[in-house]
């Protein structure tokens, strides 16, 4: 009789360790899955965070290319007119020695 009484005590005590045992194991992954919320939580913020700047990032650096075309637009009109201004001035040099030569020989060509 006492084998009997301590076997069924000792299946008592492996139904109580097991059930036991089941909610301490779900205890815990409830436990974790809180504390894993604010760190989630967390996360997520610094990721719409980091997200938000690299779009600002995106933004300037949209603008500082647009600066770029418009200073490179002035540049290239810039060298257009000095290019014309230096050939309009090499023409006009032209027509003035002409002017000057036509002019000393028509000095020579008159009586003294």
């Amino acid at each position: 009789e006492l084998w009997v009484s301590l076997e069924e005590h000792q299946d008592a005590l492996e139904l109580i360790m097991s059930k036991y045992r089941k909610q301490m194991l779900q205890l815990l992954e409830g436990r974790r899955r809180e504390d894993a919320e604010p760190v989630l939580q967390v996360h997520q913020e610094n990721s719409l965070e980091i997200e938000s700047q690299i779009d600002r990032v995106c933004e300037m650096g949209e603008v500082m290319r647009k600066a770029v075309q418009v200073d490179d637009d002035q540049f290239f009109k810039v060298q257009e007119k000095l290019a014309q201004l230096e050939l309009e001035n090499k023409e006009l040099r032209q027509l003035l020695s002409i002017s000057k030569e036509s002019f000393e020989m028509g000095r020579e060509d008159l009586p003294d």
